[in-house]
């Protein structure tokens, strides 16, 4: 028996049906969750077309472990957390064979890091806004990696310092101190290309 589209799945159903091998199920799933997944692949790995393919692999492994599955993690704190490991080896990857490159944000995927668009009402406001948004997205570009994972995820994904701490098995003083330096350098950064 289906769901209708217009009735929500709860989470425990979900991953029962999931477990049943249920196709509209996994449809459920991404449609859920794809574009959440996507912000935090694309903070990571600053490539838009990698940051897809990660994720499709993210929902393919979800779905072939799901019986793995523990409920005290929560169904989205668990792909969260497959999609962070899975952006890392994919860096990795790409570093050993020297062809990691860090790819420039466009205006066409501004809304990947700030969500939906806000209401612009003048055209210079739009101007300002534009300029003001590309500038940040270079300063984060030149921020180093442990930093600039820290940030996308406290800034981009709103995860506390501890669960920033658990993800990345690291001290939660490393997160503070990481985020306080990114923070110093993107606001510099920032100042310098506002002169």
């Amino acid at each position: 028996m289906n769901k209708s589209k217009a009735e929500p799945i709860e989470e425990h159903e979900l991953v029962e049906r999931l477990k049943k091998g249920q196709e509209w199920a996994y449809n459920v799933l991404v449609t859920r969750y794809q574009d959440r997944l996507l912000k935090i692949a694309y903070g990571i790995t600053l490539d838009m077309e990698e940051s897809r393919e990660v994720v499709q692999d993210v929902f393919v492994s979800a779905f072939k472990h799901i019986h793995g599955f523990r409920r005290e993690a929560g169904l989205w704190g668990w792909l969260k957390k497959i999609t962070i490991n899975a952006c890392l080896n994919w860096k990795r990857k790409w570093k050993r064979r020297f062809k990691w490159h860090h790819t420039s944000l466009g205006p066409e995927n501004d809304h990947l890091l700030y969500g939906v668009e806000k209401n612009r009402s003048t055209p210079e406001s739009i101007l300002g806004e534009k300029e003001f948004e590309g500038n940040l997205i270079k300063a984060i570009h030149k921020l180093p990696e442990k930093n600039r994972l820290v940030f996308v995820l406290s800034a981009i994904e709103g995860l506390s310092y501890e669960e920033i701490a658990q993800t990345l098995k690291i001290r939660k003083g490393t997160v503070s101190s990481r985020l306080f330096h990114a923070r110093k350098q993107i606001l510099a950064y920032v100042d310098v290309l506002n002169g």
